[in-house]
């Protein structure tokens, strides 16, 4: 074999002046750069699947980020909403009592001088008190005569009626109220069942 096809051999695709260059080097030191390009093609193979990897994490991230933040709206938007629940639970009980203070005067005395002013006024404050609530989205629950729903009423007690259908509330002893889509107060009702 001559010199020219052993270094072609080596140097494939290599040109003459580089060839002579080479002469004389010994063979172990010019296949080393066959194996620095393979340690590079690996090196860059690495890299590029831990660039995917960093981009999927990076693309995680986002989503995540994004669903922290809605998740964070919506907590906003229903503390602004729901802002006035703990108030307006306790100022129910001021509801019932003018309500009850109303239902307590006899329509008799309702005509008598002394005691108009007072039912006015109280009728009054009752009017302006439901007026705010519904402005707040404070609104109150149907009951009478319709069935029984678990979500808005409590059954307190079971009356024979031979009229209403059984699970038909006949009687409501406290009102119910809703703050826009949530329950506020279940209404506390009294459910008609067949008499014995």
């Amino acid at each position: 074999m001559s010199e020219t096809e052993t270094g072609n051999e080596h140097g494939k695709g290599r040109d003459p002046e580089m060839e002579k260059e080479l002469e004389g080097v010994p063979e172990q030191f010019l296949d080393q750069g066959d194996d620095e390009d393979e340690e590079g093609e690996d090196a860059l193979a690495l890299l590029k699947a831990e660039l995917e990897e960093a981009k999927q994490q990076v693309l995680y991230a986002k989503a995540d980020t994004q669903n922290v933040r809605r998740r964070l709206e919506k907590d906003v938007a229903d503390a602004r909403a729901y802002a006035a629940t703990g108030f307006a639970r306790d100022i129910l009980s001021v509801s019932d009592n003018l309500a009850r203070a109303l239902d307590a005067v006899p329509e008799e005395m309702r005509e008598h001088s002394k005691l108009e002013g007072l039912v006015a006024g109280i009728e009054a404050t009752q009017r302006e008190l439901e007026k705010v609530f519904a402005q707040h989205g404070i609104s109150r629950i149907a009951s009478m005569g319709l069935p029984l729903d678990p979500n808005q009423h409590q059954a307190m007690i079971e009356i024979p009626h031979a009229e209403a259908e059984p699970g038909t509330i006949v009687q409501e002893m406290q009102s119910g109220y809703m703050i826009k889509d949530r329950l506020l107060r279940p209404a506390m009702v009294a459910v008609a069942k067949k008499p014995d």
